[in-house]
């Protein structure tokens, strides 16, 4: 029984419809419509998808990862404390479980979030130009991050602004100053890495 191409850095077109289980003509139009991205091999008209472009495209499109998904988890690190940012893109990037994107703001929460596609973020309660409840809300609300699960850390939250993130969208929460082992052990259960 033909297990299908496997985990590979990039994929042709018949390779990929044979993962998403969709026509290869539908992969094709897809690329050439700029919803999948990769590129064309030179000098020729053949189309090459790499990985991580068709993991974002399958999750772009509620397709299920199989084995693509076992690969890495996507986390977003969002803090204004650039040391925390640091500490935590640099354990996380050499776990070897994790593929990293960090930012500053809730502005670069939402953005990334977009394009970036992670499994899980790690968001800071207070950023500078909006709160926690706003970024979840925001976060829920679409509908291409319904996977997403989201953790707050904070060193500023009184137990009901605790609850209110919680209903804004919040799978955890950790408060500051945290044990790295704890956030991991969090990011674990609720991804599943």
């Amino acid at each position: 029984m033909d297990k299908g191409p496997g985990i590979k850095a990039v994929y042709t077109t018949g390779e990929v419809a044979q993962i998403c289980s969709i026509s290869q003509q539908t992969v094709i139009r897809c690329f050439d419509n700029g919803r999948l991205r990769g590129f064309r091999v030179p000098g020729s008209r053949f189309r090459r998808i790499p990985r991580e472009q068709l993991v974002s495209f399958m999750r772009a499109n509620s397709l299920p990862l199989g084995e693509l998904g076992q690969a890495t988890k996507r986390v977003l690190v969002i803090d204004d404390d650039a040391a925390i940012v640091e500490m935590l893109v640099d354990i996380l990037s050499h776990d070897g479980r994790f593929e990293v994107a960090s930012g500053r703001t809730g502005f670069d929460a939402g953005l990334m979030a977009r394009d970036f596609l992670p499994d899980i973020m790690l968001l800071d309660f207070k950023l500078p130009d909006i709160n926690g409840n706003a970024v979840c809300r925001a976060v829920r609300a679409n509908h291409h991050l319904g996977h997403m699960r989201i953790i707050i850390i904070s060193g500023v939250a009184d137990p009901d602004e605790i609850d209110d993130v919680v209903r804004a969208g919040a799978d955890a929460f950790i408060k500051k100053p945290f044990n790295i082992s704890e956030v991991l052990d969090r990011i674990t259960e609720l991804t599943g890495a």
